[in-house]
């Protein structure tokens, strides 16, 4: 048996920027984070705590410079949160796991939520079969395990189904998956006849499977949250990087925001109108092919404006070179692409780091190659979004146990 087996990154090899945010989907406002400051079961109630801006990344010699977090040092934001945890570690009953999709990410989660992560063992065998053993109890325990199922997709989807099943047979009181990025999910219609609905049939494994409860981001249309007949908590990142351009002090007058295709207007209005009640743009695109895009014209106004693409990913990054193009030869000054999902498939980079784009700014849902950086590109940690939505998610099921 090949072992392959589960090795968490040390704190110190951490290569994620990590940027404040100070909201959570609890909250309407972007500039102040509910963090709890007494987690036992009677008590759930919290407080407004202020979080600190994020510093501005720095480039040196075309490769973004980001700062590096080791045990003794964190940022501002997640090291007063973290220190503010009453958490007694040997009484609580939350469990954190991880699988090999995104480690970093869930030792970022578990550094918030003053916890230690789990200790699991997930192996391949020669064969290329998957291998998971929990190595500490979990019994009568509320287990939440973090496993985005990005590339190599059909990979880390079967291993988060095995590790709820390592969980629900090891007597866990209840599962929930947390999913960073959700794959599948933009197979959730028939566009034309004879095509599966994929993401309704990835749905019913992972219920099947004996999760009791999915934790999902950015989902990339609504209606995958029905797919599910288990509850699902549908987390938006929004307010990180809305927070990390308001550190910009970009003018309001000057802002615009685009949606880089018909389907993601109402994505790009609710962004809009958290960011000063900037004006909307709408790129009409005819897309010929899956991963193929052909920008035709806009509708809106971006001459003398900073624009601001918003999308749920970027995958080949077709469309969004391709808006940022047209926005250009429309008079736009500057132009930003915003997503909370860097899949980056090829030839993204290349796309990308062409010399349209002024910044592009993700998110860590996705784990991003060191190889894949390049000087415009700002990577925002949801660390302290998905671990304040576990506390709170965690301490609803201590409430509600209690009157049972």
């Amino acid at each position: 048996m090949a072992s392959l087996g589960l090795s968490f990154p040390p704190a110190s090899k951490t290569s994620t920027y990590l940027a404040s945010s100070s909201s959570t989907f609890f909250s309407n406002s972007s500039l102040s984070l509910r963090t709890s400051l007494s987690r036992s079961r009677n008590s759930v109630f919290a407080s407004l705590v202020k979080c600190d801006m994020p510093e501005s990344l720095n480039v040196g010699n075309g490769n973004p410079s980001i700062p590096i977090i080791n045990e003794r040092t964190l940022p501002k934001f997640l090291e007063s949160a973290r220190m503010e945890k009453s958490v007694s570690r040997t009484n609580t009953r939350l469990k954190l796991f991880s699988g090999t999709a995104n480690p970093a990410l869930s030792q970022e989660i578990a550094w918030y939520m003053g916890l230690d992560l789990g200790k699991i063992n997930i192996k391949r065998f020669a064969d290329g079969e998957i291998y998971v053993q929990l190595q500490e109890s979990v019994r009568g325990c509320d287990v939440y395990l973090v496993q985005p199922t990005c590339t190599p997709t059909n990979e880390n989807l079967m291993e988060l189904l095995i590790m709820v099943d390592a969980c629900r047979r090891a007597s866990a009181k209840k599962v929930t998956a947390v999913i960073p990025y959700f794959g599948y999910a933009r197979a959730d219609r028939k566009t034309q006849g004879r095509e599966s609905i994929a993401a309704k049939l990835v749905a019913n494994l992972i219920t099947e499977a004996g999760a009791d409860r999915v934790l999902a981001c950015d989902l990339h249309s609504g209606q995958s949250m029905g797919y599910f007949d288990i509850p699902v908590d549908h987390v938006y990142c929004q307010p990180v990087i809305l927070d990390y351009l308001a550190s910009k002090s970009i003018p309001s007058e000057d802002l615009v925001v685009v949606s880089p295709d018909v389907g993601g207007v109402a994505r790009a209005r609710a962004f809009a109108k958290k960011l000063s009640d900037a004006p909307l743009a709408i790129v009409d695109k005819r897309r010929s092919g899956h991963n193929v895009a052909e920008v035709m014209n806009l509708i809106g106004d971006v001459k003398g404006k900073v624009a601001i693409m918003v999308d749920d990913m970027i995958d080949t990054a077709g469309t969004i070179v391709k808006g940022a193009a047209l926005l250009h030869q429309e008079g736009a000054r500057e132009v930003y692409a915003c997503c909370t999902h860097a899949v980056f498939s090829p030839p993204a980079i290349e796309r990308l780091s062409g010399g349209l784009l002024q910044e592009v700014i993700v998110t860590n849902t996705l784990p991003v190659a060191e190889k894949n950086y390049f000087p415009q590109l700002t990577i925002l940690s949801v660390a302290n979004l998905l671990g304040e939505t576990i506390w709170r998610v965690h301490d609803d099921s201590s409430v509600s146990s209690i009157f049972l």
